[in-house]
């Protein structure tokens, strides 16, 4: 997109049309993935919304509320993995990158007994109340291996003394990137990408995006979607079915517009994109930094990165690159600007889906300036025929006023 200011859009890529002196973005193709994807069967690289087991690095048993009881308080300790529901955990985003972790059994959220800050305080179930004892941050250490630490404290959940016996009980203790009875798998059981629960995961499957996206990049990872659309409530869960997917097929058609079907991270145009006439207040432009167009949604303008990380509490303006190396970040900025912001036209994107205005008008929001009132048909038709495809394969008619 061509236009700037919080209300003005973003980039226009190159590789859509050589427009406003673009001449495309650079294709990074190869670059693995940021935040990774389901490794096997069952065993993931991130975490994204699903029901889990989760073993011990060290020992490979599970985490097990004890006796499958459902009450407060009631034990969570390693034993050896049984396939009950026992030892299968709800795991969902909360808020700023942190999750809670509800037993399926049971219903009762993993939680640190009396929301100590104690070393060796212990892990047990409790009824969820959105505590910082109750929510987890998740760090990949590698493969599929991971960390995780209760916000409250950041300690890491430790297998006490590394035991092998089933009982052993779950603490807090501070994190040692040596030490393997710190370190977990996540095996997946259900959701995560299957297709089922609410949101962009009720309406696109995996397999689903890979056919949409056949050549993307592998930056652009189904996992990182999901995830990073779990944090916006309304997103695709607004209205009836229809609706929904008129909303996944019109975001996906016009981030597919915007990289050349999710294969290009950056614009090959690296201007400096700076202009500190607007944008919040104290938004300057680092020094060395440069605000070209990043991501899916391509991000462009100092005054965009700024409010765009004010918003999703990103150091956008220090470190504007962080778009073209995190996944997670890379997709919420594109879902931050879909959801709050008017760009070029009079609605947010998703507004317009949501209360029947049209495709016609999400392109208008986010290139309207360059590409509508006649401006540059083709590249509107461009938008309109892959958003006619994408509809085509999730079962949906397009409603009407695809154009602008």
């Amino acid at each position: 997109m061509n236009h700037k200011g919080m209300i003005r859009g973003l980039s226009l890529l190159g590789v859509v049309g050589a427009l406003g002196g673009c001449s495309g973005p650079d294709s990074v193709e190869g670059s693995p993935e940021a935040t990774g994807q389901v490794e096997s069967a069952a065993v993931v690289t991130t975490i994204t919304e699903g029901d889990y087991v989760i073993r011990s690095v060290r020992t490979n048993k599970c985490i097990d509320v004890a006796s499958s009881s459902t009450a407060d308080g009631a034990k969570v300790q390693q034993w050896d993995c049984n396939g009950t529901n026992a030892q299968k955990f709800h795991i969902s985003p909360t808020s700023g990158g942190f999750w809670k972790i509800i037993n399926v059994n049971s219903g009762k959220a993993l939680d640190i007994v009396g929301v100590s800050t104690a070393e060796n305080a212990v892990l047990h179930q409790w009824s969820y109340v959105g505590g910082n004892n109750q929510q987890f941050q998740f760090i990949n250490r590698g493969g599929t291996q991971f960390s995780f630490h209760p916000r409250h404290t950041g300690m890491a959940m430790d297998l006490s003394y590394g035991l092998p016996d089933n009982g052993t009980p779950i603490v807090q203790y501070p994190f040692y990137a040596d030490r393997d009875n710190q370190r977990w798998t996540f095996d997946l059981v259900s959701g995560g990408g299957s297709g089922g629960g609410s949101g962009f995961a009720g309406i696109l499957t995996r397999d689903m995006f890979n056919t949409m996206f056949p050549s993307r990049n592998g930056f652009y990872s189904y996992d990182a979607l999901i995830a990073a659309a779990n944090g916006f409530p309304g997103l695709a869960t607004t209205g009836d079915t229809d609706t929904r997917k008129r909303e996944v097929a019109a975001f996906l058609a016009n981030v597919s517009h915007e990289t050349g079907g999710l294969v290009y991270i950056e614009e090959i145009n690296r201007g400096e994109y700076c202009d500190t006439s607007w944008g919040p207040p104290g938004c300057s432009c680092a020094p060395g930094k440069r605000y070209y167009g990043r991501g899916p949604m391509q991000l462009s303008w100092n005054g965009n990165y700024c409010a765009a990380g004010n918003a999703l509490g990103l150091p956008l303006q220090a470190n504007p690159d962080l778009l073209a190396q995190d996944a997670n970040a890379a997709w919420r900025t594109a879902f931050w600007f879909w959801t709050t912001q008017n760009g070029a036209g009079s609605m947010t994107a998703h507004n317009a889906i949501v209360n029947g205005a049209g495709f016609g008008e999400t392109i208008r929001t986010i290139n309207g300036s360059v590409e509508c009132y006649g401006r540059n048909p083709g590249q509107v038709q461009s938008r309109i025929d892959k958003y006619l495809q994408f509809c085509s394969l999730l079962g949906v008619s397009p409603g009407g006023n695809l154009g602008c």
